[in-house]
């Protein structure tokens, strides 16, 4: 290939140039198209359009492109130096020149990346497959505090004022978070920064008992240098894969070390929209269990994407006398030793319980309803964050992640699917020997689709699939369970099971349950689903951006969902506040 940088640079002046000739619209549009494979992708991320929206499609793209960029007065595209240099790499198949670049609107400072390859038909032109356009900070943003240093002895020193801060006497929250995960923490951490008063408020009795109250043997399944927390990385010191109980006292003292205002043992109970002052008239149930009205002017659901149990009743359970209970009351093994227990539901959650049974001493049976998809917890289900260990820093890893269009990640992943089966062939071979039934994903798209379109769907092997694999733990077919008794299950084949405890790991309800139960129906209804991709954005609905309800807004996803989104809604949640965004 010739000179990298040098190619870079030359396309970067051509789409300079389009630019700068904003008298001559033809002439620009013609240059812009001279820059673009017909196949292209343009990715906005609130830099030219305040959306988080994909386009696709040279002739979906140039005239919209041309005319963002005259009206958000964009220019100077250069490479940026200080960033990860241009270099040659391999996306959704294809080998790419990737570059970083960065750039202004009238509104701030802009990231982009252009991934560029060779036109076979003229292989003089280098010419664009990808571009991204990503605001980076508005001109009014604020992520700094240069503190000239004096001391008052008689006035309140630092943790006086952070404890007057947190009691809200005399003013109201600009925004309210709900919820203290990783969600609620990343986006009021990004709040905070931009100096915007947000409170969080959570039910449970600690910053971290998301993570804390859940079942006993609970680790992270992806590695810990892909999961930090904006501002503050996890210490290079720690495990590879994080427990949970660590990642609960981690998310507590990131809490206090950020200075984020946090109301524990409050309850959200609902909230209605004052058309006229703008703002939200919400309900809360503190911890003293007295009633306090509030009005903020945002409000972020940090609630997850799957934080309410489905507690659907399996067809015939009714029968059984014993004990049911779903996967997310369940704690620990170690009061079932020698007892017969039955798991329903094949995801992350029915694996983990039935492998914590197991070793426990339990007789386990998983009972299986429809095919599920197994991963290798290593190396297959870390392949998606290799990016991570080429050499970038985490921000450029995450600006390159956002940088791919929905239908090259499409490709990627049936890139990476089809390389995960081949490495795990091995055990998938044996799970089908033994009855187990596998699926691969919408596509054969595997299972960061099926997270990013259902929320689940398949299970990370650390040692339960080995199990089933072995028949150390039962698997059964749910079709072959032909009744329920008052003490088991009865099969076709004649055989009865007795059971002494059924867990339904049946997964969990949408957010829009969530929201009909705290907003109304009403409002369900207006914004529309939640997660999952929109077929015209080609972005997960309702997620990181502006919804049909003002001031209502949804921040969810894993770990690195949470660190890079949250930039992006904080500076929304700015730029309304201060009257740049309507």
């Amino acid at each position: 290939m010739t000179n990298i940088s040098e190619e870079v640079r030359s396309w970067l002046l051509n789409f300079n140039k389009a630019i700068v000739n904003k008298n001559n619209r033809d002439f620009s549009i013609k240059l812009l198209k001279d820059l673009f494979f017909d196949d292209s992708h343009w990715r906005d991320i609130l830099a030219l359009t305040w959306k988080i929206q994909t386009f696709s499609g040279s002739k979906n793209i140039i005239h919209i492109l041309y005319d963002s960029l005259l009206d958000y007065s964009a220019g100077g595209f250069v490479v940026n130096d200080e960033r990860t240099v241009p270099r040659e790499v391999i996306r959704g198949g294809k080998n790419v020149v990737e570059a970083i670049l960065k750039f202004k609107t009238k509104f701030g400072e802009c990231d982009g990346i252009v991934r560029l390859y060779q036109d076979r038909e003229d292989p003089t032109k280098f010419r664009a497959w990808s571009l991204l356009t990503a605001l980076h900070e508005l001109n009014s943003s604020n992520n700094s505090k240069d503190e000239v240093y004096k001391n008052s002895f008689k006035g309140p020193n630092w943790l006086d004022i952070r404890n007057e801060d947190k009691l809200y006497k005399d003013r109201e929250p600009e925004v309210i978070v709900v919820g203290s995960g990783q969600a609620g923490l990343s986006i009021a951490a990004r709040l905070k920064q931009q100096n915007i008063d947000t409170l969080i408020v959570d039910k449970n009795d600690r910053v971290g008992d998301n993570w804390r109250n859940r079942y006993h043997s609970l680790k992270l399944h992806n590695q810990t240098h892909v999961n930090h927390l904006p501002y503050m990385p996890f210490p290079s010191t720690w495990p590879t894969y994080i427990p949970k109980d660590k990642l609960a006292g981690w998310f507590e003292y990131y809490a206090e070390s950020m200075e984020l205002n946090v109301w524990t043992q409050t309850t959200f109970l609902g909230a209605e929209y004052n058309e006229f002052e703008k703002k939200w008239i919400v309900n809360l149930k503190l911890s003293d269990g007295n009633l306090k009205i509030m009005k903020p002017k945002h409000i972020v659901m940090a609630i997850g994407v799957s934080s309410v149990p489905n507690r659907t009743k399996i067809p015939g359970a009714e029968n059984y006398k014993g004990k049911i209970i779903h996967s997310t009351d369940y704690n620990n093994g170690k009061n079932y030793k020698d007892k017969n227990i039955l798991v329903f539901g094949t995801g992350t959650s029915a694996h983990d319980v039935a492998q914590d049974l197991y070793v426990h001493g339990a007789n386990v049976k998983i009972v299986q309803r429809s095919p599920s998809m197994v991963v290798n917890v290593e190396p297959s289900a870390q392949l998606p964050y290799e990016l991570y260990r080429e050499g970038p820093s985490t921000d450029d890893c995450d600006l390159i992640t956002i940088s791919t269009p929905l239908s090259v990640l499409k490709k990627t992943h049936q890139l990476l699917t089809e390389k995960t089966k081949e490495l795990d062939k091995p055990l998938l071979d044996q799970l089908k020997k033994v009855g187990f039934n596998l699926e691969f994903g919408d596509d054969g798209t595997g299972w960061q689709f099926k997270y990013l379109t259902r929320g689940g769907g398949y299970y990370f092997n650390v040692g339960a699939s080995d199990l089933i694999a072995d028949g150390k733990i039962g698997i059964i077919q749910f079709s072959d369970i032909i009744d329920f008794t008052s003490s088991g299950i009865k099969m076709k084949s004649g055989d009865h099971h007795d059971i002494d405890l059924m867990v339904t790991a049946t997964g969990y309800k949408g957010q829009e349950h969530v929201v009909e139960k705290l907003f109304g129906k009403s409002v369900v209804e207006n914004i529309g689903p939640i997660w999952g991709f929109d077929n015209k954005t080609q972005e997960l609905r309702n997620m990181w951006m502006q919804t049909k309800q003002p001031g209502l807004w949804f921040h969810a996803g894993s770990l690195a969902q949470c660190r890079i989104f949250s930039k992006f809604l904080a500076l929304q949640i700015k730029a309304i506040n201060e009257g740049v965004l309507i």
